[in-house]
């Protein structure tokens, strides 16, 4: 992989009007007439960059002290039976990206001589009954535990510490804390202060570094080490396509180009973004996408405080699964909608369909063909329909999946979210909308300081039997 020459690939020819008309496409007119504002934003990236939020941007050059303490503590975990993660958003959908993308598809039911390390769960919900399941398939001796919270109060994460670190208590006392590694931010917040107090193995998030922009820092580096990924070329693919991504032309930057694209169909109308990846490897990386694009990019102020009310509904879909649930709506429903294919030049395995019930025409003709070939074949015809319809769509494809050009396609997707939010004038990193749901939350429950939320919630208009129905 040292010569690497081979990128990811961004085609957008079908969101363009020679492909899809003038109705419904982009012109070239259109899309000269963003050249100016595009270079704009690309400015202010390349200014702001490593500054405020943007820390995440230098991740790819400035960590080579922390992934030696990764890859040594890595190498002790890899000896557990079991290794959890809880964390909820950022802290966990880039983690299961990686562990989807670049481990076998059925890890945890292979054996342990054919595993590169323990079994793995992330725990991102607080359904009762799931914490209960998790507990019945662990063996408390033979798991860690990496409790992930940058603010070290996010409730559902810490719920999910309490529980655990009790359970270890009463079963080990003070040996507890060698089943507990911490992710937290090194100053800020009651984790670091627990973490310090009992003696547990910290990493850290640097301060510029939000949740759903955290995959590449420790949040997602140490996981994916203890599965045995190799987080240094994952590293690189990041640095290769910042690299890319730092050219002034419009032309030849894939994610400014790709945020342009984006910007002008939200004023056609397409407020949807369908991610589809057709490789099950990928299925999870449209999880992460849809909490990158969603909670970056839908904001109800821009930076002077006028309400925009901006952004583009993500949703996530797979193919070919959801060519038989959605691709029918896709197809002839609203044009509301761009399609983003996400595909794979090379897969790692290759299956024959062998011959069989000849006398069947509608099946015999899929004899001495491959899987592979089926699912390209599958996605060209999608691909090709939606078009015809006159329906936006686009591909990015890479070579294969490995850590190389998963590293390329999440900073990507990352600096093209950086690019909408200064094209749309809104700031991407932060996340008010959230705080909201949070906040009452907490004055549910009773936490100290909220008594003005809990007073205005037990004031809110009570619901009226009318509009219920069912006892």
């Amino acid at each position: 992989m040292d010569n690497v020459k081979e990128t990811l690939r961004f085609d957008y020819n079908n969101m363009m009007e020679s492909y899809i008309g003038k109705k419904e496409g982009i012109s070239e007119k259109e899309l000269n007439s963003m050249k100016l504002n595009a270079n704009e934003a690309h400015a202010k990236f390349k200014i702001n960059r490593g500054n405020g939020m943007l820390g995440w941007v230098d991740l790819p050059y400035n960590q080579n002290l922390v992934i030696k303490d990764i890859l040594l503590t890595a190498k002790t975990v890899r000896k557990a039976e079991f290794f959890v993660v809880l964390g909820i958003g950022g802290s966990a959908l880039g983690p299961m990206a990686l562990f989807q993308a670049l481990c076998h598809i059925r890890y945890n039911d292979l054996k342990r001589s054919k595993r590169r390390g323990p079994k793995f769960f992330v725990e991102d919900n607080i359904d009762p009954e799931r914490m209960q399941s998790l507990l019945d398939v662990l063996d408390l001796d033979r798991t860690v535990f990496n409790v992930v919270t940058k603010s070290g109060s996010t409730s559902e994460t810490m719920s999910q510490f309490l529980i655990i670190s009790d359970i270890l208590k009463n079963k080990y006392g003070d040996d507890y804390r060698n089943h507990i590694i911490a992710t937290t931010d090194e100053v800020n917040g009651n984790l670091i202060k627990i973490a310090k107090a009992e003696g547990f193995k910290c990493f850290y998030i640097p301060a510029g570094v939000g949740g759903r922009f955290s995959v590449i820092s420790p949040v997602g580096l140490f996981p994916a080490a203890v599965l045995g990924i190799n987080i240094k070329l994952l590293l690189k693919g990041c640095a290769d396509m910042d690299k890319m991504c730092r050219k002034n032309s419009f032309e030849s930057n894939p994610a400014l180009i790709a945020a342009t694209l984006q910007i002008l169909a939200m004023k056609k109308g397409k407020n949807i973004s369908v991610m589809m990846p057709y490789a099950d490897s990928l299925k999870l990386m449209a999880d992460w996408y849809c909490q990158l694009w969603g909670e970056s990019l839908g904001k109800e102020k821009d930076f002077s405080g006028e309400k925009v009310n901006v952004g583009q509904t993500p949703v996530k879909a797979l193919g070919v699964t959801d060519q038989h649930s959605q691709v029918q709506l896709y197809t002839e429903g609203p044009f509301d909608k761009v399609v983003t294919f996400l595909t794979v030049d090379k897969y790692r395995a290759t299956v024959i369909i062998p011959g069989g019930f000849q006398d069947f025409s509608s099946i015999s003709f899929l004899s001495g063909h491959t899987l592979n070939e089926l699912i390209t074949a599958e996605m060209v015809a999608t691909e090709y329909a939606l078009t015809k319809n006159e329906r936006m769509n686009c591909k990015i494809s890479i070579p294969y999946v490995d850590e190389y050009y998963v590293g390329q396609l999440m900073m990507f997707f990352m600096l093209q979210t950086a690019y909408c939010g200064y094209l749309l004038n809104i700031d991407a990193f932060n996340q008010p909308g959230v705080e909201e749901g949070k906040n009452a939350t907490y004055a549910l429950l009773g936490r100290k300081g909220y008594e003005t939320k809990a007073t205005e919630l037990n004031s809110k208009k009570s619901k009226s039997n009318r509009y219920i129905i069912g006892k």
